[in-house]
């Protein structure tokens, strides 16, 4: 059993709607893109929730008129009829759990190597590969903001913008450490390791909001792009690094083309990491915030991906297994993302 707001929904988009027609809604076409992909997402609900609610009606008079002809041969075209429904009833209450006040919105996901060198930054990227692969899957779009790889391989971090509606809702259950244990193919003695990553989720927020950071808590870096993730590698110290002083948040960015464009970027993931970490420790003010910040406790982690002794992959807050690991790392996490949002609706 789960409420819909039908009306509110309705509403929601009449009063979106209103906004196109002012005569100075394309100024920022940002803003304008993100109403409209809102009004087409909200849409695209609605019509979800009266195809589910005709496909029941349908399924209703099927049943009725099996048991008024006593025609029982169509009970296996019924049974495929309510299996059917009941998938996709499930993965639309799901939908609806993606409530909160940033769900919505775009994700920022990093992915940070542990510590293990070369093995643990293999992991990183097999994760990274991950992900885009669960975006590809969703018809999300993905932007690297940051990507720092090691001459021998595998990726110390990497920073990714995950455009498409409810991609912070999704992903914010994909927070914290992951665990891999296999047989380490840099290993010439083909002994068992167990390498680390951490990853860290918060919402690109709106410009409209507002949060004011004081000039004298930054420490601003800049550094050349490199790596396969910078779009615009080049020779000028165009890449930039801010330090949130009182609390040891580092952001980073070198995807765009030049270091002013990095640095609004930059204050755009700060931003969103205090938000959120405000949220978190229920201040009310940013200066109420201090101490450093943990990005994500080592040794706490979310799941586990064995590919050796045997193969399953282990969600440890819902305990949800599956065998096929392949399957998961080609991207196919929305198992674990929804055992995880149902757990937190409970």
């Amino acid at each position: 059993m789960f409420l819909f707001d039908l009306e509110g929904l309705k509403k929601r988009i009449i009063e979106l709607e209103s906004k196109t027609f002012e005569e100075d809604f394309w100024q920022d076409v940002d803003k304008a893109q993100n109403i409209m992909r809102e009004i087409n997402n909200l849409k695209k609900k609605v019509e979800e929730f009266e195809n589910l609610k005709g496909s029941l009606e349908d399924l209703k008079v099927l049943i009725e008129l099996a048991i008024e002809e006593e025609d029982y041969q169509v009970y296996g075209e019924i049974k495929e009829h309510f299996n059917r429904i009941s998938k996709e009833a499930e993965e639309f209450k799901l939908s609806t759990l993606l409530n909160g006040p940033y769900d919505k919105n775009n994700a920022i996901l990093s992915i940070h190597s542990g510590a293990g060198g070369l093995e643990a930054q293999d992991w990183a990227e097999m994760l990274f590969r991950m992900y885009k692969r669960w975006a590809d899957r969703k018809g999300f779009q993905v932007e690297i903001l940051d990507y720092q790889s090691d001459t021998e391989g595998g990726i110390k971090s990497v920073t990714m913008l995950i455009k498409g509606f409810n991609a912070y809702g999704y992903l914010k259950a994909e927070k914290g450490v992951h665990r891999l244990v296999r047989i380490s193919p840099f290993d010439s003695s083909n002994r068992r390791h167990t390498s680390f990553a951490s990853i860290d989720v918060y919402p690109e927020l709106d410009d409209e909001i507002e949060i004011e950071i004081e000039e004298s808590d930054l420490k601003i870096d800049t550094y050349r792009a490199s790596g396969a993730g910078g779009q615009h590698v080049n020779t000028t110290d165009s890449a930039v690094r801010i330090t949130h002083i009182p609390t040891g948040i580092i952001v980073q960015c070198q995807n765009e083309r030049s270091q002013h464009s990095n640095k609004i970027t930059a204050m755009k993931m700060l931003k969103a990491k205090l938000i959120q970490l405000k949220e978190e420790e229920q201040k009310e003010k940013i200066e109420d915030l201090q101490g450093q910040y943990t990005q994500i406790a080592w040794g706490s982690q979310i799941r586990s991906y064995i590919f050796h002794p045997y193969s399953m992959v282990k969600d440890h807050r819902t305990d949800v297994e599956v065998g096929d690991i392949n399957r998961i790392m080609d991207g196919d996490i929305d198992i674990f993302i929804n055992e995880y949002l149902k757990q937190k609706a409970l």
